[in-house]
């Protein structure tokens, strides 16, 4: 399949693949019992690659990588490398469950604050009918470094063995949470989702459209959240200026 064949942009690769082949990817994952896990980049997470090896060795491993903002599809055409579109995890997760409750697909959901994964599977569950979502959980704080809450949470992965995993922790500890435990959970197909149970509960709004395209999704999210965001928007991010410059050729 071309669309897995992966391109250089900036310090990673990325899959060249629009909505439909995602979905068409994703889908042939499930059907083929292929044990895979998909990863979305944005300006934030390559900027966290270029400072950390281990993630980048996650990120370069992912059966899937996705472009996850319109600035790095601007740079990918300035790289004479262009990516056909941009799929953000809350444009993903949503019509992932559309398919799933077509074809009879299970769902997993693990993140966010204690009753958000839950709200998000009672939203979904009145907006698709048949969806069939067998789990939801929003592990403790630290959860990561515990052993006892790592077994317990594969075990209760494995019990309902679903087809799709979303994975809302935000980068990189959802990354390295799935890269280390999703062979040792029974989960088909694992996704990298961030911020986008918020988005499925209604917690967070989304951006409108018109910003999204502008590639100023960012610029919302700041005014939503602005001093969580400042740093990450107005510090860290515009690291990206002299990336673009090293990763050129």
């Amino acid at each position: 399949m071309d669309s897995l064949k992966k391109q250089p942009l900036l310090n990673t690769f990325v899959n060249n693949m629009d909505m439909e082949e995602t979905i068409q990817t994703i889908d042939s994952f499930i059907q083929q019992k292929k044990r895979s896990y998909i990863v979305a980049i944005n300006v934030d997470v390559v900027i966290k690659i270029e400072q950390d090896d281990y993630l980048k060795r996650i990120t370069d491993q992912a059966d899937m990588v996705l472009v996850d903002g319109k600035p790095l599809i601007w740079i990918s055409k300035l790289h004479k490398r262009p990516v056909k579109a941009k799929i953000s995890g809350s444009d993903l997760v949503p019509k992932l469950c559309e398919k799933a409750a077509e074809k009879g697909y299970t769902i997993f959901i693990i993140g966010g604050k204690d009753g958000i994964a839950e709200q998000a599977k009672r939203k979904l569950e009145k907006q698709l009918s048949g969806i069939k979502i067998v789990g939801t959980y929003a592990p403790p704080y630290g959860f990561e470094k515990d052993k006892n809450e790592l077994d317990k949470i594969n075990q209760m992965i494995s019990d309902v063995h679903p087809d799709l995993l979303i994975g809302c922790f935000g980068c990189p500890k959802q990354e390295k949470w799935i890269y280390e435990n999703y062979k040792k959970y029974d989960a088909t197909v694992s996704v990298c989702a961030g911020a986008t149970v918020d988005f499925l509960a209604g917690n967070i709004r989304r951006a409108p459209g018109w910003m999204s395209d502008h590639g100023l999704e960012w610029f919302y999210r700041f005014t939503q959240e602005p001093k969580r965001m400042f740093k990450r928007y107005f510090v860290d991010d515009i690291k990206i200026v002299s990336l673009m410059w090293k990763y050129r050729k």
